[in-house]
């Protein structure tokens, strides 16, 4: 593999050098993405909260709803390895910002759809503008972040996954029980394209690398050579060759699996099983799990640098915990029949997965080198999002299929099963972290 100490091929399009950079600005950009990824997350969100009112005037069974829900998921997903590569060759503030006015713009035509095929392409045109944010977003602000601050930047930027979701389920919600469901994807989509004309100037890119080369030059008072971003394939994705690498992304995909359940079919499960409106199913459906793990990951962010600076796999064994904790509360939304207990299981559900969310893509950066950054999270999201795809789809045709006759009721036992789910992947990072402990024990051998 090629070794350099100049710059890359890449010198004419970073801005700035994150070593030269104060602590203020590396904070900002956490800011600034953190509103992008906002809107991101409310623009998809906004589609469940308005299923009801979509059923009801379109006729569409759960099985529709379930592939509307699950169309964005798909190409968001096997878009995912292109945007990495891509995020890894070319400036990502453009394929951030260039994302956010090209998702936007969809989300407002959503508002013109009156067919079934209609949602299900603007779902995935959405998907194919959105896939291109994570692997993005997570290399830029890694370059402004080193291992000392990486799981608090990653976690305080993850809080605006939570308050996008709450946002776009009840905003798009209420709109649409007040007024028309329509004009919900209309102010969503507009502001999206506001804020990325407004971020243009402000967002600066860093150098790929940077915040390492600058540690080495303090703590060794010379830069290690970074390597080149001209890799071949073999090169490029040779970290899927790393088991913990694998184990972390099966986690994702079984973690993604029952988080897309929740994100698509509480408003719904709400509104049939305890009927709630469509506007108090949209807040309630999400403001008790996202509110719990918004509390959570900053908590969680700062025990997974802490645990990390102890041993290595201190970031997945945070995220173990979560999944292992949070599984009963997941069975316990889907069998309870009382609305306290659903509400209460909710946020137990919630704040243990923000436990997981907060070490997503920190722990996977600490088995990957800073040059792949992006391709690895968009690996990342073909697994877990691809994997997870199948959750919505599964909810909505075991509803319709399932052993009842009452739709409802087969929708319980669905989610209900998604506590086993967890549990496996609680497995697999536990697995994951066994392996970085073994190569973390053959490095210091070798030495």
């Amino acid at each position: 593999m090629t070794t350099r100490s100049a710059p890359d091929s890449n010198t004419a399009s970073y801005e700035v050098d994150p070593s030269a950079v104060n602590s203020s600005y590396k904070w900002l950009i956490v800011v600034m993405l953190w509103f992008i990824c906002l809107f991101n997350y409310a623009d998809r969100q906004a589609m469940a909260a308005v299923f009801p009112l979509l059923k009801k005037e379109f006729h569409l069974s759960k099985t529709e709803l379930g592939i509307i829900g699950s169309a964005f998921m798909y190409v968001y997903a096997f878009g995912a390895p292109v945007a990495g590569w891509i995020a890894d060759k070319f400036r990502r503030k453009d394929l951030i910002l260039g994302g956010c006015m090209f998702w936007s713009f969809i989300t407002v035509t959503t508002g013109w759809c009156r067919k079934t095929s209609q949602f299900i392409m603007v779902r995935c045109l959405e998907g194919f503008g959105e896939t291109f944010y994570f692997p993005a977003s997570m290399s830029l602000i890694s370059d402004y972040h080193g291992p000392q601050t990486r799981s608090r930047a990653l976690s305080s930027h993850q809080s605006s996954v939570y308050v996008g979701t709450i946002l776009g389920s009840w905003i798009g919600a209420l709109i649409g029980e007040k007024y028309n469901w329509r004009y919900g994807f209309y102010l969503f989509g507009t502001l999206g394209m506001v804020l990325s004309i407004i971020l243009y100037r402000i967002l600066k890119e860093p150098k790929r690398g940077g915040i390492e080369a600058a540690a080495d030059l303090l703590a060794h008072g010379h830069a290690a050579p970074t390597e080149s971003t001209d890799l071949t394939f073999a090169e490029r994705y040779r970290f899927l060759a790393n088991p913990a690498v694998l184990m972390l992304m099966m986690a994702f995909m079984l973690a993604n699996f029952v988080a897309a359940i929740f994100l698509t079919w509480t408003p719904t499960y709400l509104a049939e099983k305890f009927h709630f409106k469509v506007a108090a199913a949209g807040l309630n459906g999400q403001v008790y799990i996202q509110v719990a793990s918004a509390i959570a990951v900053p908590i969680a962010g700062y025990l997974a640098d802490r645990f990390s600076r102890k041993f290595r796999a201190g970031r997945v064994y945070i995220q173990c915990a979560g999944l292992l904790l949070g599984a009963g509360f997941v069975s316990a939304v889907g069998l309870t029949t009382q609305i306290s207990t659903v509400l209460f299981a909710m946020a137990g559900f919630g704040f243990f997965k923000g436990f997981y969310d907060s070490g997503i893509f920190a722990s996977l950066y600490d088995c990957v080198k800073p040059e792949v950054r992006g391709s690895a999270a968009g690996i990342m999201n073909t697994v877990g999002w691809g994997g997870g795809a199948l959750g919505p789809t599964f909810i909505g045709y075991f509803s319709d299929h399932g052993p009842s006759k009452i739709p409802i009721e087969n929708m319980s036992q669905a989610i209900g099963y998604g506590g086993w789910v967890y549990i496996f992947g609680a497995l697999a990072l536990l697995s994951a972290g066994m392996f970085i402990n073994k190569q973390t024990r053959l490095n210091a051998a070798n030495q």
